[in-house]
């Protein structure tokens, strides 16, 4: 069979970031890319033209391929469903990681992700089929989240907000490193180090969950387009030939049970030992303890949102709201005080589309919009915390 009609003879299969791999009666053309590199777009799309697969395989989800591939897509952001349904720390995630990316391919002259968009169009244009293999994002997040132990999340969260602020040079050795690898996942491994459950949740289980997705692909020829650092964990699933369960690792975990405790437990304890007080030492000085706890956590809570500079409704529904939610975990003073600034003060669009930018610098998080409903968010609640440790102090103190 001559080269042309021999996709095994090209010189494209024989590429090092291009791994062939037969599956029962399929042949699976596996492609690790970097997703700030301009390399990997083409070879994307020159291998997509000279094998004519059947189904092209992306490391890409529908809400992923949606935000890199639609132009209009902030348009359609609607914040204040996002924080009636409490995804607000789940965007603030999502948008750090893609601000991360951003800036290293703004770096090296390449828009972000831009091969994976190129494997969906190069599919569609040789009519193939397309499989969008990678696991919801925001399971993800949340499942990362969810299983990091509690006294590990604050390093999780360290370990993000310090890749924003990140402004080493980087020489040409490391820019040619990072053309080789996926920058994400490099981020990831480098938590992984102090936060294992993160690598876990991050690239162990999507290594599985892209490789099953794969495996289960239509066709007698797949091309699989996916980040660099899944190749090793895709083949080793692959020729591992064992089932994967992906139900489970498609799961939300249920809150760990010591934030059921404390988000129960110590309002209980808080209102138990004001009816006691009152109780045993009189209303007087119940009252103190009540009027404590009213000033304690108002006071900080609207603290947190004049340091965000919130609209005055903000800070007056945080200093009102903090002494009610602070007992009950139905829901945080952030979110009220969230979805108050996102109503008094709507990002316009074109601070929605530059908040990838602007996320990179203390000043945009205070001029921007959207990342002023994010403060209006983050800040309260540290200032809610710190109210209720406050107010509870006091209360027990009165009571003993």
């Amino acid at each position: 069979m001559n080269e042309s009609n021999n996709p095994e003879s090209s010189e494209i299969i024989k590429h090092q970031d291009v791994h062939v791999i037969t599956f029962k009666d399929k042949t699976i053309y596996l492609v690790g890319t970097a997703h700030i590199s301009k390399q990997s777009k083409d070879l994307v799309q020159q291998i997509i033209q000279e094998i004519k697969p059947d189904t092209v395989c992306v490391e890409l989800d529908h809400r992923r391929y949606r935000a890199i591939s639609q132009k209009d897509r902030w348009e359609n952001l609607d914040i204040k469903r996002i924080i009636r349904n409490k995804e607000l720390p789940t965007l603030i995630a999502n948008l750090i990681l893609s601000a991360y990316q951003k800036k290293l391919g703004e770096r090296l002259g390449v828009t972000p992700g831009l091969e994976l968009v190129a494997a969906v169009k190069g599919a569609e244009e040789m009519g193939c089929h397309v499989e969008l293999c990678d696991r919801d994002v925001r399971i993800t997040l949340l499942r990362a989240w969810r299983l990091t132990p509690f006294f590990k999340k604050a390093k999780l969260i360290g370990g993000l907000a310090g890749s924003l602020f990140e402004d080493a040079e980087i020489d040409e050795k490391k820019l040619e490193e990072m053309k080789r690898s996926d920058v994400i996942s490099e981020l990831m491994g480098e938590l992984g180090e102090t936060l294992p459950e993160m690598k876990i949740v991050l690239i162990d289980e999507r290594d599985r969950y892209l490789a099953e997705k794969i495996r289960r692909a239509p066709g007698a020829k797949i091309v699989a387009v996916v980040g660099a650092g899944h190749v090793s964990g895709i083949i080793n699933a692959l020729n591992s030939n064992q089932p994967v369960d992906m139900e489970e690792i498609s799961k939300i975990p249920d809150p760990s049970p010591v934030w059921k405790v404390a988000g129960w437990g110590i309002p209980a304890a808080i209102i138990a030992a004001l009816v006691f007080t009152a109780w045993s030492k009189g209303a007087g000085i119940a009252g103190d303890s009540i009027s404590y706890w009213v000033l304690a956590n108002g006071l900080a809570c609207a603290v947190g949102a004049a340091v965000a500079l919130a609209h005055p409704l903000t800070i007056a529904s945080a200093f009102a709201a903090a002494p009610i939610t602070s007992l009950t975990p139905v829901i945080g003073a952030g979110y009220v005080t969230a979805f108050v600034q996102a109503m008094v003060a709507p990002p316009l669009v074109k601070e929605i589309q530059s908040a990838g930018t602007d996320i990179n610098s203390v000043k945009g998080w205070w001029n921007n919009r959207l990342l002023k409903v994010f403060l209006a968010f983050i800040l309260p609640s540290i200032g809610s915390v710190v109210g209720t440790w406050m107010g509870g102090l006091r209360i027990f103190s009165n009571l003993f």
